[in-house]
């Protein structure tokens, strides 16, 4: 008798059925009352010091003349203030900045990685993994599959064009890459004859749900290209995604992962306008479309950014900035102890820097997330054990 997992390999070598053995994985619906979490990875390790802004910091605007963000004013092109010492970037100010104030965004600065090999790949492995940096590295073992595992009814996805790191592992996951949707591989007419393959076999069902999957989705775009004529979402960009992993998060899936690129702004980043300040205001839409999407699920639901690492604190002779250490992650969901700043802190001074040039790591992230994850979903010292080895897990309070 022919198993789930040997299926799903036995149809991805099938030129007709890739789709279709992504979509088969997805069969298991996640509870609609479960909390749900999302990771939005921004590869290429984004400049955390002009998005949460160091207001009060002198050294701050001494080693960025050209690109910093103005203190909060009443000009537009300011930074808008979140307490006494930081301000967000401007870009974000229809976006981010309402859910901040409601109380459903929150910010830790100060957060990264032990990993100090400023590597794009190398740093992205390694938060992905979760695993011990001074430990053999198993590359088949994410630690968003190990959360998955720990919860035993988790239903994850990626939104990729293949399983990532963090969610490789013993948990089938399935890849939906949203932004290339169009016309399935399997038509309708295909669709049958698979299913006629397997009537009547312990797995029909699984093959008629995965399909039903499939058709969903296939469903949803269609109906987004009927109303495009009349000021709907724009296709450009990241909110269209966002809006569209929601529909999929509502009630199919509790635990997503995707990723956003473009961040590595060593030439011309810009300050309040410029190349930066667009990809912001890109994300920061797709964000709040998030979470306009997931309706009455939002107040289940907790999404984190992260990035690799940090840039460098002093912009370069470039006017932009180079790899560095720590960054800002942020945390944002409908039922969040929102509206400010978390975790642990320190004055921005050029003494304060990481080796003289970048932020330091206070918040390290497996902590932080171990501690989430315990608030989010009651897990025991032994079940984070499994997620994050070695690991003590930090309550920044927000859940």
């Amino acid at each position: 008798m022919m198993n789930r997992r040997t299926l799903l390999k036995s149809l991805a070598a099938l030129p007709l059925a890739g789709q279709f053995g992504q979509l088969l994985a997805a069969s298991s619906n996640a509870s609609t009352n479960s909390p749900k979490f999302l990771l939005v990875f921004l590869r290429g390790a984004y400049d955390a010091a002009n998005l949460l802004v160091p207001v009060t910091s002198d050294f701050y605007y001494q080693a960025r003349p050209n690109i910093a963000i103005p203190k909060p004013s009443a000009d537009l092109r300011s930074a808008l203030a979140l307490d006494a010492d930081w301000g967000l970037h401007p870009a974000l100010r229809e976006s981010i900045y309402p859910l901040y104030q409601n109380g459903q965004a929150a910010f830790i600065p100060f957060a990264g990685t032990e990993d100090t090999s400023r590597s794009h790949f190398e740093t992205q492995d390694s938060i992905e993994l979760g695993q011990p940096l001074d430990a053999s590295r198993n590359f088949r073992s994410g630690f968003l599959n190990r959360l998955a595992a720990v919860l035993n009814g988790g239903s994850p996805i990626a939104f990729t064009d293949q399983v990532p790191l963090v969610l490789q592992g013993r948990v089938e996951v399935p890849n939906i890459a949203l932004r290339a949707v169009a016309k399935p591989s399997v038509d309708a007419r295909q669709s049958a004859l698979i299913a006629q393959m397997y009537k009547g076999t312990p797995l029909a069902a699984q093959v008629g749900e995965g399909f039903s999957v499939r058709d969903e989705v296939t469903l949803a775009m269609a109906s987004e290209m009927e109303s495009s004529g009349r000021n709907a979402i724009t296709a450009k960009g990241f909110e269209l995604e966002a809006r569209r992993i929601a529909r999929l998060m509502q009630d199919k899936h509790n635990i997503g992962f995707v990723d956003v690129g473009g961040w590595d702004t060593h030439v011309g980043q810009g300050g309040s306008t410029g190349y930066l300040a667009g990809r912001l205001d890109e994300l920061g839409r797709g964000l709040s479309g998030f979470a306009d999407e997931m309706g009455a699920q939002w107040k289940n639901t907790v999404v984190m950014v992260v990035s690799e690492f940090g840039r460098t604190f002093r912009e370069n002779g470039n006017r932009g900035t180079d790899h560095g250490h720590g960054t800002v992650y942020w945390v944002l969901g409908g039922s969040i102890k929102g509206g400010r700043i978390s975790g642990a802190q320190q004055p921005v001074t050029q003494a304060a820097l990481f080796q003289n040039r970048d932020y330091v790591v206070l918040n390290e992230y497996r902590s932080v997330l171990a501690g989430l994850f315990g608030r989010m979903y009651g897990l025991r010292g032994d079940q984070l054990e499994q997620v994050f080895t070695q690991v003590k897990a930090v309550d920044v309070g927000l859940v």
